[in-house]
C-alpha cells in the first residue's frame, strides 16, 4: 500500500521493512533529541541519563513479554514494564521521561504493532507509553518513586482509555451501557492489576533500599562508590 506500510487480511497496518527501519531510526533518535534538549551541560551526566535509559527500555521490553495476563482484545498484566520506564522520570526529571517513554513506545511499535490509522498509533503508541514519563513530575521529591509511578500509569490509563474509546469503541459489548464505559473498565482491568502489584512491590523494604542505593548511583556515582568504600572500610575495621 505504500513505502512504509502494508494493509493486512484483518484490516490493520503491518510497517515494511522500510518502516521498521524508520522506526528504530526514530527510537535512538527520541532519545537523542530528548537528552540534547532536556540534558545538563555535564556531558558526563547526559552520557549517563542516556545509558539509564537504554538499560530501563531494555528492562522494561524484556519484561512487556513476561505476560501474566494477557487481554483479549489487548492489552496485558506484564511483569512490571511500566516501572522501568517510570523510573527513568523519577531520577532525571520530566524531560528524560518523557523522551524514554516514547522511545520505549517506538519500540513497541516495532515489536508488536497494532495500528488502524495514524491517529491510533499515536495514541496508543507514542503518547500512551510516552505519559509514563510524567512520574518526572515528582522528580526529587518526598515519596517521588511511588507518586510518580502513579502519575504515569495514570496518563498511560487515560491515553488508552481515549483510543479504546474513539477507535475500538465499536467493539464493545451489548452488556455495557456505552463505549465510554466499555472502555474505562476494560483497560482498567489490566493497567489497573498491574499498578497495584507494582506498588506492593515498591513498598517491601528490599526494594525500597535497593532502588534508592541506584536512585543514588544515577544521582551522583561517585559519591556513591566514596559512600560504599567507607562503609567497606568500616566493616573491616571492625
Amino acid at each position: 500500500m505504500s513505502f512504509f506500510v502494508t494493509l493486512t487480511e484483518d484490516g490493520t497496518y503491518m510497517p515494511t521493512m522500510a518502516g521498521f527501519t524508520a522506526l528504530v531510526i526514530f527510537l535512538i533518535g527520541a532519545l537523542l533529541v530528548g537528552n540534547y534538549f532536556f540534558g545538563i551541560a555535564d556531558k558526563k551526566t547526559d552520557s549517563k541519563r542516556l545509558a539509564f535509559s537504554a538499560m530501563a527500555i531494555a528492562l522494561a521490553t524484556v519484561c512487556s513479554m513476561v505476560k501474566i495476563i494477557d487481554m483479549p482484545m489487548g492489552g496485558s498484566v506484564t511483569l512490571f514494564s511500566m516501572m522501568f520506564i517510570s523510573l527513568i522520570g523519577s531520577w532525571f526529571g520530566l524531560g528524560a521521561g518523557l523522551s524514554c517513554g516514547i522511545a520505549y513506545g517506538l519500540l513497541q511499535l516495532t515489536i508488536d504493532p497494532y495500528i488502524l490509522s495514524f491517529p491510533q498509533m499515536m495514541v496508543d503508541y507514542i503518547l500512551g507509553f510516552g505519559a509514563l514519563g510524567l512520574s518526572g513530575l515528582f522528580y526529587g521529591k518526598k515519596n517521588g518513586l511511588i507518586k510518580g509511578y502513579l502519575t504515569g500509569v495514570l496518563g498511560r490509563y487515560f491515553f488508552c482509555f481515549l483510543s479504546g474509546w474513539i477507535f475500538f469503541g465499536a467493539y464493545a459489548p451489548e452488556s455495557f451501557p456505552n463505549a465510554v464505559t466499555y472502555s474505562l473498565a476494560y483497560n482498567a482491568a489490566y493497567i489497573g492489576v498491574e499498578a497495584a502489584l507494582t506498588c506492593v512491590v515498591l513498598a517491601l523494604p528490599p526494594v525500597r533500599v535497593g532502588l534508592t542505593a541506584i536512585s543514588n548511583l544515577a544521582a551522583d556515582p561517585q559519591a556513591s562508590a566514596q559512600a560504599l568504600s567507607g562503609k567497606e572500610e568500616q566493616t573491616s575495621q571492625a
